[in-house]
């Protein structure tokens, strides 16, 4: 058969090279879909899968008119594409430069995710201590830069100082959430959804709830300084732990950001407030 015959002459070392070359294509289809997770072009990923699905339909059932109007949607589309997201197109290859080929050895971002958490925790202490209300929530899977893109663009250095000074009562940023992306300060001023739960207890304010909303909609970490009590709250997975002491806040903050600390189990005797 002539399908056999294609492959007669194929060596053990060709498969091999086939077998590589797909796992590739999949490893590279992967990376950019873990990149554009959590941005806007993820609804216009799912509207080139419905085009491409009712072009294959239109074949089928024979609907030439409809069929020629996706084909020139596909043609045309990706150079509109290429034009639509030019910044997030630059900023995909910026990453990829960044990426581990030329990342830094594992201790020296295991260290500045130590000094990260040190510098969240002053901030936080202070605040607290003060009854300044803040919101700060850390990326990690999920992207976030659709939020990013809702405040202020700082892309700063974390410290405790920058932190408290973002959040201190009338200043321009202080209204809204600090989004931390990549161990950096990414934006002030973000909006982030509110959660829509009726379990949420009527005591909570608007930084709780949007602080629980983020967390039902990706796996980042959120924290909160209530600024009528000065209390300490994480939320994450959907989950909102309160009255956190400093040790506690310190600990689990530790535990969720750090890699090497993943594994530890944690428990808090403290409440996990559904409403």
């Amino acid at each position: 058969m002539p399908f056999f015959d294609v492959y007669a002459d194929y060596s053990v070392l060709d498969y091999v090279s086939d077998l590589i070359d797909i796992l590739l294509v999949w490893f590279v289809i992967y990376k950019l879909i873990m990149l554009i997770k959590g941005t806007k072009a993820v609804q216009l990923l799912k509207g080139i899968f419905v085009i491409i699905i009712v072009r294959g339909l239109s074949s089928i059932f024979g609907f030439n008119t409809l069929g020629w109007i996706m084909e020139q949607a596909l043609t045309w589309g990706f150079l509109a594409i290429i034009i639509i997201f030019q910044p997030e197109l630059r900023r995909a290859l910026e990453q990829l430069g960044r990426g581990r080929l030329f990342s830094r050895s594992g201790l020296q971002d295991e260290e500045e995710q130590e000094q990260m958490i040190e510098s969240i925790t002053k901030a936080v202490s202070y605040m607290a201590k003060r009854r300044i209300g803040a919101l700060i929530s850390i990326e990690r899977e999920t992207g976030m830069s659709d939020y990013i893109e809702t405040g202020i663009g700082l892309n700063a250095k974390i410290s405790s100082q920058l932190l408290i000074n973002i959040f201190i009562p009338n200043t321009p940023l202080h209204d809204g959430a600090v989004v931390i992306q990549k161990r950096q300060i990414a934006a002030a001023a973000s909006y982030l959804p509110l959660s829509e739960s009726p379990f949420i207890s009527k005591e909570l304010g608007t930084r709780h709830r949007a602080a629980l909303g983020i967390s039902e909609v990706t796996d980042s970490v959120t924290i909160v300084v209530s600024e009528e009590t000065g209390a300490i709250s994480i939320t994450k997975n959907g989950e909102l732990y309160r009255n956190l002491s400093l040790e506690d806040f310190k600990e689990m903050l530790t535990l969720e950001l750090m890699v090497n600390a993943s594994s530890t189990k944690w428990t808090w005797k403290g409440k996990k407030a559904d409403g």
